[in-house]
């Protein structure tokens, strides 16, 4: 499936005087957002901002780090000593 198939709109917020917002609640359903998570709020100047659930994040980075160790592991095993 394309990354484009994945895309889905969930309306739109209002941003307060606060400067909150709420998450619709069709997307902290999906995604799977609970009263208490942390959320990280990214962005790019002139593309946009997007929120992250911070144990997602976490997750990500750790799977990650886990694949780059197997690599570098796997090199040092073909490399000559």
């Amino acid at each position: 499936m394309s990354q484009h198939s994945q895309a889905k709109f969930y309306g739109t917020v209002t941003v307060s005087e606060r400067g909150q917002i709420a998450v619709p609640a069709e997307a902290r359903r999906e995604f799977e957002i609970n009263v208490g998570d942390k959320l990280l709020v990214m962005g790019h100047l002139g593309q946009g901002i997007g929120l992250i659930k911070a144990s997602a994040l976490k997750q990500m980075l750790s799977h990650m780090t886990d694949m780059f160790r197997q690599i570098t592991e796997a090199d040092e095993a073909d490399t000559p000593k």
